[in-house]
């Protein structure tokens, strides 16, 4: 997992230190914040966050070596230092190898963070089939700690649902509203026959509390 952020719509582009890339950015140049070897069913196009001191958090899933369950990680950025925090609730194993758009047993995360009490405190959104395939929250009130109370949001299934949120409100509100609907994902592009189905938008109240 490397990082490169720009300030001018991608002109040039820097490490996390502020220091200048020489273009194109190459393997061995690039600033890594986690180095996770292949066949470690590492997801793509997850979700990424920055705090209110621009720090970026990254929530993503992968297989630590050895061990075949894929588990949430969030690589985040702390006084200048990447560190990474295996959330490690997650207990059933798949593996993301075939052809085609895979039927996932869980959701690519979507993460918020906040300060609370001088701590830094984070929520992961995400669906699992092994509880369900509710849509579920993993909340954290010290990152540091890494100690996660992880609860269901909905009570019915949400099917493929990935997560999606207000970024506007929680920007400017810090208001948490989470847009769900239940759908399906065929595995290998297969096609589903399902009926339109509604949207519905779930406030999630007292998460700064």
């Amino acid at each position: 997992m490397c990082y490169a952020r720009s300030g001018d719509g991608g002109l040039t582009w820097q490490r996390s230190t502020g220091e200048k890339y020489n273009l194109p950015i190459t393997a061995p140049a690039a600033e890594y914040a986690c180095h996770i070897p292949q066949q470690s069913q590492l997801i793509n196009q997850t979700s990424m966050f920055a705090d209110y001191k621009s720090n970026p958090y990254i929530a993503t899933y992968y297989c630590k070596k050895g061990d075949p369950v894929p588990q949430y990680h969030i690589i985040y950025l702390n006084k200048g230092r990447w560190l990474v925090k295996n959330l490690g609730f997650r207990k059933t194993a798949f593996s993301l190898n075939g052809f085609g758009t895979k039927s996932i047993p869980i959701s690519r995360p979507q993460i918020v963070a906040w300060n609370a009490k001088g701590k830094l405190s984070a929520a992961l959104i995400f669906r699992d089939e092994e509880r369900g395939s509710k849509a579920s929250i993993a909340v954290t009130d010290n990152i540091a700690g890494n100690k996660w109370h992880v609860k269901d949001i909905t009570a019915a299934t949400v099917g493929s649902w990935e997560p999606t949120y207000d970024t506007e409100l929680w920007k400017t509100e810090k208001q948490l509203h989470l847009f769900v609907q239940n759908n399906i994902q065929v595995d290998g592009e297969g096609k589903a026959d399902v009926a339109a189905q509604p949207v519905n938008v779930i406030e999630i109240s007292n998460l700064l509390q």
